[in-house]
């Protein structure tokens, strides 16, 4: 029995998966935040650096990015094609940064970021797009009719000529936007804390806040986000794998972007919204 054991050990859940390899070491995990971080913000300066140079030449460029990033602008206007797609653009290079960071001083594959089985399970992940896709269409629905029994007609209005564009850019982006969210925080970051944390409640829990923190929303829209963070942590755990929380993420801001460009939804609302 003693020698079967320790040829089969058993298998490890997916917030502990940093100790899978024999070279595991505590400091490990911080080692790899440190250079993700470094090249993600090396990836961030070649990408605005293109786009400086880009709006040298293309008056309509510069036009967008003076009026989202100027001084007197509360906040970055995602309605508009170009600023979205620089927006997705920027924070799906988190997905790249924190690969090539785990594969270079990580010890271990870049798959168990991903799932126990070390990779992306493509048939249960387009599964649960299909559940995904499918709850948060119905809710959507739900508010909309409930908008309109209390006397406020839904009317599809565009709020700009460009919202095909929008919508493409929604379907294109946001996809890669979800996923390096959630490999950060409920892969990286549960797995670090897992390797030092056996219980999967503090994995599941202490990223919440930096999760949050990320989302500039007002009172309702973060407790909104936290209560998706800990219900898409606890699927990571139970699931033992990504695909799920980034199919509920995936779904949920696909579709209100695609509402926004409908003019049924303010893409750019501070409020209550799930996920995101």
């Amino acid at each position: 029995m003693t020698a079967s054991y320790e040829q089969h050990p058993p298998p490890l859940e997916f917030h502990r998966l940093a100790r899978a390899s024999d070279r595991y070491r505590w400091w490990r995990p911080l080692a790899v935040g440190l250079l993700a971080a470094g090249l993600f913000g090396s990836m961030l300066l070649v990408l605005f650096g293109g786009l400086a140079i880009w709006a040298l030449v293309d008056p309509q460029l510069e036009g967008a990015m003076d009026a989202s990033f100027s001084e007197s602008s509360d906040h970055i206007d995602l309605g508009d094609p170009i600023i979205f797609a620089v927006a997705m653009v920027s924070l799906a290079l988190i997905l790249p940064a924190l690969l090539l960071a785990t594969r270079l001083v990580g010890a271990r594959s870049v798959g168990s970021l991903a799932s126990v089985v070390g990779r992306i399970r493509w048939r249960w992940a387009a599964r649960c797009l299909l559940i995904a896709t499918a709850l948060f269409a119905v809710a959507h629905v739900a508010i909309l009719l409930m908008t309109t029994l209390r006397g406020d007609p839904v009317i599809l209005r565009p709020d700009r000529s460009d919202a095909l564009a929008l919508v493409v850019l929604a379907v294109l982006l946001v996809p890669f936007q979800a996923a390096a969210e959630e490999y950060l925080f409920r892969g990286y970051l549960m797995q670090t804390l897992g390797g030092w944390f056996r219980r999967p409640v503090l994995a599941i829990v202490l990223p919440v806040p930096l999760f949050v923190i990320g989302h500039e929303y007002e009172l309702f829209g973060l407790i909104d986000v936290a209560v998706f963070a800990v219900v898409a942590g606890w699927l990571t755990w139970r699931t033992g794998g990504l695909e799920a929380a980034i199919a509920l993420h995936v779904a949920n801001n696909v579709l209100l972007c695609v509402l926004g460009a409908l003019g049924l939804a303010d893409i750019n609302a501070t409020d209550a919204r799930i996920g995101e």
